[in-house]
């Protein structure tokens, strides 16, 4: 009867903490779509206002922090391994809502060719979430302070740490001392910090609601020192995290982070909470296979994602030589050899010059060459 009671209970936790988590992501995904839409609305009108004057942005900031306050709950009913990854909910939310408020409208077999495999990648996480939600582990653990610094000094624990802290700072080494700035390298350095965010994040929540339930949890230090450690990881995986978007596009970072944060979050609540000590291998083993068929399904959605174009050429006619120029956003150069450009745009005082596709490419030498000439030729 008392293992029934327990099980009922842990089974009432883990669904809170999932829902708790479900909604979470999608107030997150719902704010950041309503911050966006307000950026594309003022960036389209000759409001002088900055976007964080603007009631919209107020709105989506409340919605982020309601948001990630019940994710932050979430961590204190659910098992780690099962709230980490559904952090997909936030991906297929973002992605749903950014094609309906945020793109244009397009016809059956457009939308099919373009937003067919993101559609596809929809469905496999529906379909991954369910799988891995079923079979989960359903073993909670209420997290006073006695038993978080019993599970901090196990020695499981303390070699994953170790390991962690080689690995971090050999890839810090690499990345700070080699200038190797490639993509892998910043995000598992934020899936490292990630996983000890998690881990604090789970104690720190867990010990804050035992604390409401008038269990005081406060006056033990390990409290102040996990707190201190989420605090430093959030901190830190936000300066990495801004690293790689400026390496790399956001869509792909996206998904990226997702699967390598998410394995290492499983691995973290498997090593530091032993979540999955009581559960048998065909649980384990539907559990991945869930979890891969969500990666899988996230990736698909950020697959086809339009990208950012890092170079877009324009042509505009020099007033002082009278020669065409071509520019960039961050620097202006004279055309060289048969580059195709698009359509000239004119200075403020220079009549605009239509392009003609007879007209062969400017070359370097005629870069130098005086206008008068310069041959531009006019139906």
């Amino acid at each position: 009867m008392g293992l029934s009671t327990s099980f009922g209970e842990s089974y009432t936790d883990n669904l809170i903490g999932t829902l708790l988590a479900i909604f979470g992501n999608l107030l997150v995904s719902i704010a950041l779509t309503i911050q966006k839409l307000g950026h594309v609305t003022l960036a389209g009108t000759n409001d002088p206002r900055s976007f964080y004057r603007t009631k919209t942005w107020w709105c989506g900031f409340v919605l982020t922090c309601l948001g990630e306050s019940a994710n932050f709950t979430s961590y204190a009913f659910a098992p780690l391994s099962l709230v980490a990854p559904l952090n997909a909910v936030s991906l297929l939310a973002s992605s749903i809502l950014g094609f309906i408020f945020l793109r244009e409208k397009l016809k059956a077999k457009e939308f099919a060719k373009r937003y067919g495999l993101s559609f596809f990648g929809c469905l496999l996480t529906i379909g991954g979430s369910y799988l891995f939600l079923s079979f989960g582990p359903n073993s909670h653990e209420k997290l006073d302070a006695e038993n978080v610094v019993k599970h901090l000094v196990a020695w499981p624990v303390l070699l994953y740490l170790f390991i962690e802290i080689i690995t971090f700072c050999l890839l810090l080494y690499f990345y700070k001392r080699r200038r190797c700035n490639y993509l892998i390298i910043i995000l598992l350095l934020v899936a490292l910090l990630g996983s000890v965010t998690v881990i604090t994040v789970k104690a720190v929540s867990t010990m804050l609601i035992l604390t409401i339930e008038k269990s005081m949890q406060l006056q033990y230090p390990i409290f102040y020192v996990m707190f201190v450690c989420m605090c430093t990881s959030v901190i830190f995986q936000a300066i990495f995290l801004s690293q790689a978007c400026a390496l790399n596009d956001s869509s792909l970072i996206a998904s990226v982070n997702y699967i390598i944060s998410t394995v290492l979050a499983i691995i973290a609540g498997a090593v530091f909470y032993e979540e999955f000590n009581h559960e048998d291998i065909l649980h384990i083993c539907m559990f991945l296979l869930g979890t891969a068929i969500c990666f899988l399904g996230a990736f698909l959605i950020t697959r086809n994602r339009k990208r950012t174009k890092a170079f877009e050429p324009y042509v505009t006619m020099d007033v002082a030589n009278g020669v065409p120029t071509l520019h960039c956003k961050r620097s202006v150069i004279q055309p060289e050899g048969s580059f195709s450009y698009g359509a000239l745009v004119n200075n403020d005082s220079v009549t605009s010059v239509p392009a003609h596709p007879h007209h062969p490419p400017v070359s370097s030498d005629s870069a130098q060459a005086s206008p008068v000439q310069l041959d531009l030729k006019t139906d």
